[in-house]
């Protein structure tokens, strides 16, 4: 059983990050578990669901919160984003960019920018996919729209909401971003294209840029790897050597025995309390360490 369920979360992550053809991958689950109904229950275990219970609700009286657009700065357009800080903490405070999976903007990424703002931070979540009309309903149409966003412009946005971030009278001046799967990759590229405002990064199981790019990186980073997420690791550890090797502030964690996408507790097969806990608790503390005035 557990030979077969790697497997199919093997099926289902080339699924999501490389052909995205439901048709095919139904049909490689069928194969594997032995008949549609089977394959379906499988399929439904890993993926996220959309109807999970929020972790923190959107009510949550410890928090302010307000989803619409902001500016990006002159002539670069604006963007549609989540914002989340704590009620009882009237004093300024570190930033933090949320920065959502291949399926944008979710209800799942939303319930993690209000987590980071319990947490201590004024937090933005935006929504990539805003110059395409915004995050659909439908994950499988936000992977197309994700796959076909033009990728400098998105970092140019990321950049440009850091900025803004750092502007902010709320804010420590300093501004953090942490971002899962897609996000983390965007992540990385944001330290290598932000330079300085970016004070601090934490991307979770996120594709890396080349290593010989570690030497443009000014942000400390902490990154976070799943032990049986070959793909990204791929990338990824040869990425977090690089970066030691340039002097630059780092710290790399990897658990041992999880999947990608350990820290979505809206997938059941896929997510990892244990492993997500410690992840989120270094991650927090981390922030703080570096955002905090």
């Amino acid at each position: 059983m557990s030979d077969l369920r790697d497997r199919a979360v093997q099926l289902y992550d080339a699924f999501t990050h490389e052909h995205h053809d439901r048709r095919t991958l139904l049909r490689q689950m069928t194969a594997l578990a032995g008949s549609v109904a089977a394959a379906e229950a499988l399929i439904l275990g890993i993926a996220a669901s959309p109807a999970a219970a929020a972790v923190v609700v959107p009510d949550d009286p410890r928090l302010r919160t307000r989803k619409g657009s902001y500016g990006l700065g002159a002539g670069r357009g604006t963007m549609t984003g989540y914002f989340a800080r704590p009620t009882d903490r009237p004093g300024k405070l570190g930033a933090v960019m949320v920065i959502h999976e291949n399926r944008g903007l979710t209800p799942h990424i939303e319930d993690v920018a209000r987590r980071m703002a319990l947490a201590g931070f004024f937090v933005v979540a935006p929504d990539f996919l805003s110059a395409q009309g915004g995050t659909p309903a439908d994950e499988d149409a936000a992977r197309t729209l994700i796959g076909k966003a033009d990728y400098d412009a998105v970092v140019a946005q990321g950049v440009a909401t850091l900025d803004r971030l750092r502007g902010l009278r709320s804010t420590t001046g300093k501004a953090g971003a942490v971002g899962f799967c897609w996000g983390g990759g965007l992540v990385n590229r944001l330290a290598v294209a932000a330079g300085d405002v970016l004070t601090a990064g934490v991307p979770y199981y996120g594709p890396a840029p080349a290593p010989a790019e570690a030497a443009k990186v000014q942000a400390a980073l902490m990154l976070h790897y799943a032990g049986k997420d070959a793909r990204v690791n791929a990338t990824g550890l040869p990425w977090a050597a690089a970066l030691a090797a340039a002097g630059k502030t780092v710290t790399a964690f990897t658990y041992d025995g999880v999947d990608h996408a350990f820290n979505n507790d809206t997938s059941v097969e896929r997510y990892d309390k244990a492993a997500a806990d410690l992840a989120w608790g270094r991650t927090t503390a981390f922030l703080h360490t570096m955002l905090d005035g």
